[in-house]
Formats: C-alpha cells, sequence, structure tokens
C-alpha cells in the first residue's frame, strides 16, 4: 500500500501517526509526507532558525524512511491566507502522484486555522471519482490541537492501531522538533504523548495506541 500523511506543520505527522507510520513502513508499505507550511526567512524567521528546521525535517524525513517528502513551505499560521481554489489543485497533484491507498490528514475541527484549512482542501480532493486509488481516509489526534475542539465537535476515535512496539521511537523522533516539545506543564511533552497512548491503547486493549476518525472508507 501506499501511504500519505499530511501535516499542516512539521511536528503533526509524528504527534498525529508517528507509531503507525512506523508500523506500516516496517509492514512493507510505503509512506509518503506531504508538509504544508515551514519556516522562511520572508515569513520573518531567521536565517538560523529556518536552517535548524529545515535540519530537523531531514532528520526526521530520514528517521521514517519515507519514500517521498512534499514540502509545500506555506506561511505557518497563515495558510487562511491562501484561496482554496489554488490550494486544492496543488494538494490534488500530489495526490496524482503518491496515489495513496491510505490517507492521513488533520481533524476537521481542530483549533488551529491551518489544520481546518488543510483538511477542507484536501477533503475535496477525496471524492471517489477524482480520487479511485484512495481507500481510507483518517483524521489524527494532534495534542494540544485536536484536545481543543469545541466540545461539540470533539474526538471519538474509531480506529486504533497498536504501536506499543514503536512509542518509544515515535518519541525519539519528537525530541527532533526542540522547539515543539518540552517539560511539563507544556502539552507537547513526552509524558503527554506516553500517556496518551496508553490511554488509547487502555481503550483498544493495547498497551500503547494511536487513534483516528475514519472518515470515508471504500471497500473492493
Amino acid at each position: 500500500m501506499n501511504i500519505l500523511v499530511i501535516s499542516p506543520h512539521p511536528d503533526d505527522e509524528t504527534l498525529g501517526a508517528g507509531g503507525t507510520l512506523l508500523k506500516l513502513k516496517a509492514q512493507g508499505h510505503h509512506i509518503f509526507w506531504l508538509n504544508i507550511t515551514n519556516m522562511k526567512t520572508e515569513y520573518g524567521y531567521t536565517e538560523e532558525r529556518v536552517a535548524e528546521r529545515n535540519a530537523e525535517i531531514e532528520i526526521v524525513r530520514k528517521a521514517y524512511g519515507f519514500e517521498a517528502l512534499y514540502n509545500l513551505e506555506l506561511e505557518p499560521a497563515g495558510v487562511d491566507k491562501y484561496d482554496l481554489g489554488d490550494l486544492i489543485p496543488i494538494l490534488k497533484n500530489v495526490l496524482e502522484e503518491v496515489k495513496p491507498d491510505v490517507l492521513f490528514v488533520p481533524y476537521k475541527h481542530d483549533v488551529h486555522s491551518d489544520h481546518r484549512v488543510i483538511y477542507e482542501a484536501i477533503y475535496s480532493c477525496t471524492k471517489a471519482f477524482r480520487a479511485p486509488y484512495l481507500k481510507n481516509v483518517l483524521c489524527m489526534e494532534i495534542i494540544s490541537e485536536t484536545d481543543q475542539a469545541d466540545r461539540e465537535n470533539g474526538f471519538v476515535p474509531n480506529v486504533f492501531f497498536d504501536v506499543t512496539d514503536y512509542i518509544d521511537k515515535k518519541i525519539e523522533i519528537m525530541k527532533t522538533y526542540k522547539s515543539e516539545i518540552d517539560e511539563p506543564p507544556f502539552p507537547r511533552n513526552e509524558d503527554a504523548i506516553r500517556g496518551m497512548a496508553a490511554y488509547r491503547g487502555a481503550t483498544s486493549h493495547y498497551k500503547y495506541a494511536e487513534s483516528f476518525y475514519l472518515v470515508k472508507s471504500r471497500m473492493d
């Protein structure tokens, strides 16, 4: 199978599906990464910070063994500035190149506007007649984003992956993003990541699990 994960920001792929991606890769599937935003000097970041972030992305790419990385490098916290009519063809082109069987996307009600815009744009590309190769579309649970959705649209997962053998590697990869993980009470901390996996594991009868919301599935 071809699996494509879409991260609005570098680290979302790891927080939302890191253990699952490692597991699928180990099973012999082909994994691909589409990253939407990135630091650039024209967005106000220093050259040093841009170089550091690009080095982090490269380390993460190699750690997972992605077949390919598509990095759009749009403005962080500014995706809502772009017209959907411009975004959709770009995303569609990546889908057509990868032809994923499985697509991991941000949750439509995440608190961050970048996540919500990308969900809307990519979901419009998943109609069966436009992407007949696509079998499953799953929303990721991204700590400090998905858990902050308003209560009426809270995340209720219906798919669980056993990541017991991959949770340590997931956390190791997450630590690559030095500015995105910190000590408690910062929400993206090692204890919280492991604790969420333990909680979702208890729900699904695994030691550690990642959970997803299946929004579309097609069985041949």
